[in-house]
């Protein structure tokens, strides 16, 4: 799509959307429309990628517990090396 047949309020109403796009909170129309304006428009497709990566790094990122036995390890070295000093 050239630059002159490009309706950039088009491509503000969209960005309005985007949010609800990545988490999945839009309607089947509502995201086919996205879809096919994103493959057309390389400035929205951009945003939206940018968006998705900012979107990533702000969800918190999943803890795991580590076994009873390695944290009473990791403890014990920690109190002998405070005692060795």
């Amino acid at each position: 799509m050239t630059n002159e047949q490009h309706n950039h309020r088009h491509c503000l109403e969209l960005f309005e959307k985007l949010s609800e796009y990545i988490d999945d909170e839009l309607d089947e129309p509502a995201c086919k429309e996205i879809e096919k304006h994103i493959k057309e428009c390389i400035l929205c497709r951009e945003c939206l990628e940018t968006l998705k990566r900012s979107v990533d790094i702000c969800r918190p990122t999943e803890t795991k517990s580590m076994q009873a036995s390695l944290a009473k390890r990791i403890n014990m070295l920690i109190k002998d090396t405070a005692l060795k000093k």
